[in-house]
């Protein structure tokens, strides 16, 4: 039998991490002078053995007993509840904040490569803290000092949760309209009424209180994204040091094929006048505040496609090393014993696939990690900003790709295990329904897909897109340097400037007003841009495979695989750029065309 499942392999996060990215570099910045390599490790050891030997044991039994609605609370998991502790204890909240509000300020990178151990375990456990821990920075960045006192302490310390509010039931992802209504009253609160809907983690039993971070709009306020205000609206407000109910009720829970260890409501605010709730930043710029929350949103479900992608392909590869079936396509003696079905050709196409999307999917949230570090932290304001667009312009990407591309590469997790794969015995099938959820979490996969086109390749005059040549010729340079055949570096150059005259084509359509026929192929787009990002990911993982020391015959074999599936990448997804790219260029738009009445 083969040992337990690893969720991701030691090494493949080291690599990565340290060969590739060189995080620990990060530490000579003054803002992380306390830190070190060693005290990286650390914090990525403590959540590794948590999730090992606490989460994963968990995961199956809270997939099977979903939270229940009693008497209008929600009630989670006993095995949630007892683990919670442990689980606020490991100070990942907080951890990557400053000390004075609790934090260590340990690097993001850092931070989002322990929390995919987490993810990888019980995603829908480790959401509760995620969640909690972009509400509290929002009121970090943009509350009042009384507010973090009272509302923000709480949470960095592990005591209460918190969520973001933002969907309505009439307007989905459509936040320009927003109607949830705020009105203000003479002690400078105001009073919130409203429903909101699909709210993750929105009521529990965990803690004693949850904080709501609210779009709605004051009174007044002009239609539109400009008319719209961010609040804080806890659970339960504090009145006297104590807690009194604040007129926020569960009014419905969403039955979810996945994370279901995760409530997923529907919220009323303020059915009977008395939901107080406090302004978060100026008046009317709740959804710029809010893009904060949302963008760390996006990286934590990116990892979390990662995450997903990575147990099911480490249940598929024990599960072929065990499995004995068949006899190899040469083989000419009917008697001979079956062999394990990772020796058919076959099986090894769908292993090495789905590897090569976890190891190009944990790179491209690794890199977008860095570049959030050192938009916030680099000593020159020009590498600050450079870093921020490099951040920007990946975002839709890191959030898209790995929910996608992770979806398929679960698929292929369950079609290794054949029949037994879509059998509850068999843990496979839970994680491909997980998976699912991340495509429509934080923004679809056409919303990211209007978000990269619209807004991010075209930001600054495409200053974003510069900075990324910048970026994949210097990770070719080394490539070369570390003996990568030209064969798989040309392509990626070629391919990325491909990229670039599709993208000088579509913005010169948008500039002369074409603006819908700019866009009319922006999913496309989004997934051609994957195609070269995640090529780029590769040639760098293969560079620093060819250069890294094996200490052991099992290093070698490491690092030989991540050659082979930069090799694979390159060969079998890099040609798709050119129908992507054709189809993007021509303006195809049959389904433009076609009426409501065709379809």
């Amino acid at each position: 039998m083969t040992t337990p499942n690893p969720l991701f392999r030691e090494r493949d996060l080291e690599l990565v991490l340290y060969d590739v990215l060189h995080a620990d570099q990060l530490a000579e910045l003054p803002v992380f002078a306390d830190h070190d390599r060693g005290s990286f490790d650390m914090v990525i050891d403590a959540a590794r053995r948590f999730a090992r030997t606490t989460l994963w044991p968990t995961y199956k039994a809270m997939d099977e007993a979903p939270p229940r609605l009693v008497d209008g609370g929600i009630l989670v998991h006993p095995r949630l509840k007892a683990l919670f502790p442990e689980l606020a204890a490991l100070g990942l909240v907080v951890a990557a904040r400053p000390p004075e509000v609790g934090g260590q300020h340990l690097p993001r990178i850092v931070h989002t490569f322990a929390t995919a151990y987490l993810m990888a375990g019980n995603l829908s456990a480790y959401a509760y803290v995620g969640l909690a821990a972009g509400a509290a920075h929002l009121l970090e960045t943009f509350a009042t000092p009384e507010l973090r006192a009272t509302y923000m302490a709480p949470i960095y310390e592990g005591r209460w949760l918190g969520t973001m509010a933002l969907t309505e039931p009439q307007a989905g992802s459509s936040l320009a309209d927003v109607t949830t209504r705020a009105t203000p009253m003479a002690d400078g609160s105001y009073r919130i009424a409203g429903a909101k809907i699909f709210i993750s983690g929105g009521d529990h039993d965990l803690t004693e209180n949850i904080v709501h971070m609210v779009l709605a709009r004051i009174d007044g306020a002009p239609p539109g994204t400009k008319g719209v205000s961010l609040f804080c609206v806890p659970k339960r407000r504090v009145v006297d040091g104590g807690l009194v109910d604040n007129d926020v009720a569960v009014a419905g829970m969403i039955h979810k094929i996945g994370w279901r260890g995760l409530p997923s409501l529907a919220l009323a605010f303020g059915d009977h006048g008395d939901c107080h709730g406090w302004l978060v930043g100026a008046p009317h710029r709740g959804l710029a505040a809010m893009f904060q929350m949302m963008n760390e949103a996006r990286i934590m479900v990116g990892m979390n496609g990662v995450a997903t992608a990575s147990v099911a392909y480490h249940e598929a590869l024990a599960y072929a090393h065990d499995r004995t079936q068949g006899r190899p396509a040469e083989a000419k003696d009917p008697s001979a014993p079956p062999v394990p079905i990772i020796e058919h050709a076959d099986v090894r196409r769908m292993l090495l696939r789905q590897k090569a999307i976890v190891d190009g999917g944990l790179c491209l949230i690794g890199r977008t990690a860095i570049y959030a570090d050192l938009a916030e932290h680099a000593l020159d304001p020009a590498a600050r900003m450079r870093a921020q667009r490099l951040l920007d312009l990946l975002t839709p990407v890191a959030k898209s790709f790995p929910a996608e591309r992770g979806f398929e590469a679960n698929a292929l997790a369950l079609q290794v295990h054949g029949g037994y794969g879509y059998t509850s015995e068999y843990v496979v099938e839970a994680l491909m329904r997980d998976q699912k959820l991340n495509s429509l979490h934080e923004g679809t996969t056409g919303i990211q897909g209007l978000d990269l086109l619209g807004r991010k390749a075209m930001a600054d005059g495409g200053a974003g897109l510069v900075a990324l040549r910048e970026e994949i010729t210097a990770s070719a340079e080394l490539a070369r340097t570390a003996g990568i055949e030209d064969r798989l570096i040309a392509p990626v150059l070629a391919a990325l400037s491909s990229v670039e005259a599709l993208t000088a084509v579509l913005a010169g359509r948008g500039l002369a007003g074409d603006v819908a026929g700019m866009l009319l192929h922006s999913t496309d787009y989004l997934e051609l841009f994957g195609i070269l990002v995640i090529a780029w990911q590769h040639l760098a993982i293969a560079a620093a495979a060819r250069t890294a020391r094996a200490a052991t015959a099992e290093d070698a074999q490491l690092y030989a695989g991540k050659v082979i599936s930069a090799e694979y990448w390159i060969a079998t997804e890099l040609p798709r750029l050119a129908t992507l790219v054709e189809l993007c260029r021509s303006g195809e738009d049959s389904y433009r065309r076609i009426r409501p009445d065709q379809l």
